[in-house]
């Protein structure tokens, strides 16, 4: 759309927020005639208007659920769920609604950057930065935007000129971006999440699989998770868009995987057939867990896609620093080996972190959001030299650690204040060898205990470190 077409015309910004802010005033500079609805009138909601109105955008808060009169768009922030009034009165009134990523790039400009696309369960954040690594080691200019880093409207409308961009997306971003269509994309896997916000297993996966569509090169699926595959099956994209399978065994022809500890190529080669390249040893990626390797070999996936020689692959992952509170390693104590995985919030998460190590003393609990454990627990029990579980919904866990893993130790910490991490560090240290990993992987939310999953990792790095000296 052209600047001309914004002149007058009448949207309304759902929710003020790290996304709604910034697209209300680019909105209003365009030209249009920006109201601002949100459902709070909180204290600070009260500042953040206050500062829209005085450069000239309505703000109405309290009442997010009315219509403004005249109103020919939505533009909302990602959490807004659709079945919000104010969506079911858009759709009565014909209005469309758009998230924030769709007005990025309905204002991309002609020469923009083509975006390579991440999306899945777990291993968003570390896919993107990896391939935005691995981008920058090839010379191109790039950044990791999206749900991460840098906003999309800023990268879109900003000074700095991107070469291509490596695009974090959320389901309930893809949800809402309707004409996005990517150069490559990639769902790393599928796993229930967010189902109350998208109602099913169905409609998740669905917005999910929406990152194909109008794919032009390729289609990048986990050939372990076959619903990856089945997206791309039904995804409408450009002719000659290929299906590039990623797996950590021996890849057929179109995937990439691992043979005898190499990252190899047999998509983007002269003879898939017969041939493969080599792009990197599984040593150069940090760390080398398995569901780790997975993210590599997809990031690798559409580097290649792009263009991107073997060497930079190979540069981009040795170069390539995790963000923390996924698996990173904190300490090794009296021959135990401390991991924070904080980030694994979901059970799925949890999953791919406790296949990495064994034996485990396994740190677990918090919010459990819906999910259950059984499955978790089966898959993992053979690891398990030990449980420590925290947080409100930990009976959860341990029902299933009963079921399932009925002689596996367990301690059981009935407290939530500030000290509880340091008596669950403590706890695990006693259970633990030299040899095992004190693994902390949650398979809950935080919010319970702490303010986010980052402070929660912190307690965790922090109680290592209190660990007593003789431990050391």
């Amino acid at each position: 759309m052209s600047a001309q077409d914004w002149q007058g015309k009448r949207v309304t910004v759902a929710g003020l927020g790290v996304s709604g802010i910034p697209a209300a005033r680019v909105l209003h500079g365009l030209g249009a005639v920006v109201t601002v609805v949100n459902d709070g009138d909180d204290e600070r909601s009260r500042a953040q208007a206050a500062e829209l109105e005085a450069e000239g955008i309505t703000v109405r808060l309290g009442d997010g659920a009315t219509l403004p009169e005249g109103t020919e768009l939505i533009v909302t922030t990602p959490g807004w769920k659709p079945d919000k009034p104010l969506f079911l009165a858009a759709a009565e009134a014909d209005v469309p609604v758009w998230g924030d990523v769709e007005l990025a790039w309905r204002l991309r400009g002609p020469d923009a950057a083509p975006w390579l696309a991440v999306t899945g369960t777990n291993g968003k954040t570390t896919t993107v930065r990896m391939l935005a690594s691995i981008l920058e080691a090839a010379g191109l200019r790039t950044a990791a935007v999206g749900n991460i880093g840098v906003s999309l409207l800023d990268a879109v409308l900003g000074d700095t000129t991107y070469d291509v961009l490596a695009v974090e997306l959320s389901s309930y971003q893809l949800h809402w971006a309707p004409s996005l269509r990517a150069h490559s994309a990639v769902v790393l896997n599928l796993a229930p999440d967010h189902l109350d916000w998208h109602g099913s297993m169905e409609a998740y996966a669905a917005d999910k699989g929406r990152i194909y569509e109008g794919n032009t090169v390729a289609c990048v699926y986990n050939a372990a998770d076959k619903a990856t595959e089945d997206l791309v099956r039904e995804a409408d994209v450009e002719e000659g868009c290929r299906a590039i399978g990623f797996t950590l065994g021996t890849p057929g022809p179109s995937q990439l995987g691992v043979v005898d500890g190499i990252l190899v190529d047999r998509a983007f080669v002269d003879n898939r057939h017969k041939q493969a390249q080599e792009l990197a040893e599984v040593g150069d990626v940090n760390p080398p867990a398995p569901h780790n390797i997975a993210n590599a070999l997809a990031a690798a996936a559409l580097a290649r896609a792009y263009g991107v020689a073997p060497a930079a692959v190979r540069d981009g992952l040795r170069s390539f620093r995790p963000d923390p509170h996924r698996i990173e390693k904190v300490a090794d104590v009296a021959g135990v080996a401390y991991i924070d995985d904080s980030k694994a919030t979901n059970t799925h998460a949890a999953e791919a972190s406790l296949a990495a190590y064994d034996p485990i003393v396994w740190i677990a609990g918090g919010l459990a959001k819906g999910a259950t454990f059984d499955e978790l627990v089966t898959k993992s029990a053979q690891r398990l030299r030990g449980v420590v579980l925290i947080g409100a919904d930990r009976a959860l866990i341990r029902e299933a650690l009963v079921r399932h893993a009925p002689e596996v130790p367990v301690v059981d910490l009935d407290r939530t204040d500030t000290g509880a991490m340091s008596a669950a560090v403590r706890e695990a240290a006693r259970l633990a060898r030299p040899g095992d990993t004190v693994l902390l992987a949650p398979a809950c939310a935080s919010m319970d205990m702490f303010a986010n999953y980052n402070k929660r990792g912190e307690a965790f790095a922090d109680a290592v470190r209190e660990l007593p000296a003789e431990r050391a």
